[in-house]
């Protein structure tokens, strides 16, 4: 096999030191331009790049970003929402030449999670996702000292900076449209009541419901999962007078609780509209394609990393505001059915 070219290798093709060739690749100042320009003509003349563990040593950098996500791990892979994510937080750090280190973490451990990250170096900074009410990963990572990013709103405010996308406005717009549908008994299955996100979008369902003139509707606890949508969606259905509309949380539960729908025989949207949120791909292939909020989460995680990088490598960032969430009308609403109409004369 061919030896790998090394450092000194291209220091003495350029006719240079190694620190030189060393200050040239890390961009450091000093070093005039035509000695510049000789370095990086004899690298790439020799294919030859620095590896990520020397390149961490002499920047003293992990040149790697956290992410902590405090789900069951069977759970991550079936919820479309966080591989968009990372594909978009992938496409920001493939371009610095950083790493993404992905940490699965039980409830209870969580804290311990991130002080591993911190006492090992292991990244140089972390993304704070699925914020909670009363949540004390901000303060534990300001203990740690590890730069971060929130991912959502942070209640009561935080000293890091915050990517923010308001989903509250598509949710209303998704309880109006039903509404104009005529559709006056309008449910909705929520996510984790402990997270701030998950709060909110039940917080949007039921003000829309009182701007329409209609009494509280029935909220029941989807979890985020394919199949606490199925449970909810069953409970739904078994009422005496179950709901002509559901309004899911998240995308997820809203493709199981239609499955639900039609194993038990009716007819979407004949006979029930539904409308999810995230617009992951699968809400266009849906039978019949989902209603949704879109938030693009690809372009969240873009976002994202591009803040934690700033924030890494200056100290600080401004605030992101993302464009809001919007109602993507498809094929799983439709008019209420007959009855509602006679129900409500």
């Amino acid at each position: 096999m061919a030896r790998r070219p090394t450092i000194a290798d291209v220091a003495k093709l350029a006719g240079v030191s190694r620190a030189t060739v060393s200050f040239v690749l890390n961009n450091r100042p000093g070093v005039a331009l035509t000695t510049q320009q000789r370095v990086r003509a004899a690298a790439e003349e020799l294919g030859w790049t620095p590896s990520r563990s020397a390149r961490a040593l002499s920047t003293g950098r992990a040149r790697a970003v956290g992410l902590v996500l405090t789900r069951e791990p069977e759970l991550i892979g079936t919820d479309p929402f966080y591989p968009a994510f990372m594909a978009g937080i992938e496409a920001v750090i493939s371009e610095t030449g950083d790493g993404l280190m992905l940490q699965m973490s039980r409830p209870g451990e969580e804290v311990e999670t991130y002080r591993r990250l911190a006492a090992d170096r292991r990244v140089d900074g972390v993304f704070l996702t699925d914020l909670r009410v009363d949540d004390q990963r901000p303060a534990l990572v300001a203990e740690l000292g590890l730069p971060a990013v929130a991912v959502g709103a942070v209640e009561g405010g935080s000293d890091f900076p915050s990517v923010n996308l308001d989903d509250r406005p598509a949710v209303r717009h998704a309880v109006h449209h039903l509404v104009e549908l005529g559709h006056r008994d309008i449910a909705y299955v929520a996510g984790p009541e402990e997270f701030v996100h998950a709060r909110r979008r039940r917080q949007a369902w039921a003000d829309a419901l009182a701007e329409a003139g209609l009494p509280p509707g029935t909220s029941l606890p989807g979890g985020f999962t394919a199949e606490g949508g199925a449970q909810a969606t069953r409970a739904l259905l078994s009422q005496t007078s179950p709901p002509t509309a559901v309004v899911y949380a998240n995308d997820l539960s809203a493709t199981a609780g239609m499955a639900v729908a039609q194993d038990a025989g009716l007819r979407l949207p004949d006979d029930l509209s539904v409308v999810g949120f995230d617009d992951v791909p699968l809400a266009s292939w849906t039978s019949p394609t989902l209603t949704t909020c879109r938030a693009n989460p690809t372009s969240w995680g873009r976002a994202a990393a591009q803040a934690l990088v700033e924030v890494i490598e200056h100290g600080t960032t401004a605030d992101v505001e993302l464009d809001p969430a919007t109602l993507v009308i498809r094929g799983s609403t439709g008019p209420a059915p007959a009855r509602a109409a006679l129900d409500h004369q």
